[in-house]
């Protein structure tokens, strides 16, 4: 994306005032009259998203009063960046107490376009943030940029190899080291379940195990070990258990996940935050052919657990099983898996609101606190017990299809991945997040699309945790 974010401008910037609702009625009794006739006529109340353009004499704006509703909130912002003509703008005034850097990230966010398949994509206004940590800001939206950009780049776009051209692209940029193995390889190095999900596919677009490790700032090592996961399903047709065509449509989105760690590890390379990192991600499509993994089959796995494949269609926890057990060996500090996994996910939270799942106390309150102060909303669900024996399988140690009375699909999806995540002494806590990384609907700074979800929460968390 290009930059929106100025820490200076050689152009005169127009000011935005940005006011709550309380406030819209004393700031018009003091501006121009024929200001408050323009606010009247335009019925601006300052709710949230309302924008009014002020104009002089001769019809040239002159400036932007933007509306917070009731409470102000940064992310308010991104309507505003979607709303504005392009030029050149500044935030003359705003409510105390919001964070100047979140609502220069927020302007960021909401200019976020897709349209690598357009000729004409036009100009964009852009915002003078002179007093903000203007990189900072920059290298946080253009990792989500990059996230939403992968996601809605459609699979004869985005395979397996696509999905390793960018995160050597990232490897090379931050000096990390990478390494692929890809296809028949797979059996060789003990990944079995990501080459058994994979292996319908063209062998153009062959399974892979991608590692990506970074040393630290400088390269020194010796700081703690965080170790992302994403699920890297490039499509997702449910294999011989195939989903109907209404299911299939946004399956490029499928390897969010993906994206979102790639995207995560970026942020953090990007700052030199004190930490070593791994980011692993498990690349396939789940293709049909005469090769594809069936309903009844049996796989291996990297760890040893034997699993009974009751439905195709839940592949991603069989990938990410190899890959949680490959970040068990590293011995991380903090390990963050991120997936497109359940639909049930969105029946219990919808679309803007993704759970999470940890067993740590101090993780999951450090995850909250980070995601309430980014603006970055998520929600702890539970590892419920319970439902653990709904996983049980009459031919193997576990199944990937969870029996019909445990209902809840997202909860029995995060205990099958418990049993791979990293323990032991020297490995620290785990969470699971399972995203959707999609807006269902367009609206002013969240166009329908690709959304880049709890990254920003988690790279705070991280740079919090580990300072």
């Amino acid at each position: 994306m290009s930059d929106v974010i100025l820490q200076s401008s050689d152009v005169p910037a127009i000011p935005v005032h940005a006011l709550t609702e309380n406030e819209v009625g004393p700031a018009l009794d003091a501006a121009p009259t024929f200001v408050k006739a323009f606010a009247a006529l335009s019925e601006f109340k300052g709710k949230v998203g309302q924008v009014l353009v002020t104009p002089d004499a001769d019809g040239a704006m002159t400036g932007v009063w933007f509306g917070l509703g009731a409470e102000p909130d940064p992310m308010a912002f991104r309507a505003l960046a979607a709303k504005l003509p392009a030029g050149t703008y500044w935030i003359a005034r705003a409510p105390e107490g919001l964070d100047a850097e979140q609502v220069a990230l927020a302007f960021a966010l909401g200019s976020y376009r897709f349209d690598r398949y357009k000729t004409h994509s036009g100009e964009r206004a852009k915002l003078l943030a002179e007093d903000v940590d203007v990189a900072e800001v920059r290298h946080v939206a253009h990792a989500c940029a990059l996230a939403r950009d992968m996601i809605n780049t459609p699979a004869n776009d985005m395979g397996p190899l696509q999905l390793e051209t960018i995160a050597r692209e990232i490897a090379e940029q931050h000096a990390a080291q990478i390494t692929v193995i890809t296809g028949e390889g797979l059996l060789e190095a003990n990944y079995p379940a990501v080459h058994a999900v994979g292996r319908a596919a063209d062998p153009a677009r062959a399974p892979r195990m991608i590692e990506l490790t970074w040393d630290g700032p400088g390269g020194q090592g010796g700081q703690p070990l965080v170790c992302l996961v994403g699920k890297g399903v490039v499509f997702d047709t449910g294999g011989l258990d195939i989903k109907p065509s209404a299911g299939m449509r946004q399956m490029k989105k499928d390897m969010g996940g993906a994206a979102h760690a790639l995207a995560l590890g970026r942020m953090i390379m990007a700052a030199g935050l004190p930490v070593r990192l791994a980011v692993l991600i498990p690349a396939v499509e789940n293709a049909i052919s005469g090769d594809a993994m069936r309903p009844g089959d049996v796989l291996a796995s990297r760890k040893g657990l034997s699993i009974e494949v009751g439905n195709t269609d839940a592949e991603g926890r069989l990938i990410l099983a190899d890959a949680l057990t490959r970040a068990g060996e590293l011995e991380p500090a903090l390990t963050l898996d991120l997936a497109t996994l359940t639909g049930a996910a969105r029946v219990a939270l919808g679309p803007q609101l993704p759970p999470f799942y940890t067993d740590d106390e101090d993780l999951a309150a450090d995850i909250e606190r980070a995601a309430k102060a980014a603006s970055d909303p998520v929600w702890r669900m539970p590892l419920w017990k319970g439902y653990a024996d709904a996983l049980d399988s009459d031919v193997a140690e576990i199944k990937n299809d969870p029996d019909a009375w445990a209902q809840a699909g997202s909860v029995t999806a995060a205990l099958f991945l418990q049993r791979f995540a990293p323990t032991g002494p020297d490995c620290g806590p785990w969470a699971h997040f399972d995203i959707f990384a999609w807006n269902p609907r367009n609206r002013p700074g969240f166009p329908a699309g690709a959304e880049a979800q709890a990254i920003r929460g988690l790279y705070r968390m991280i740079r919090d945790r580990f300072a």
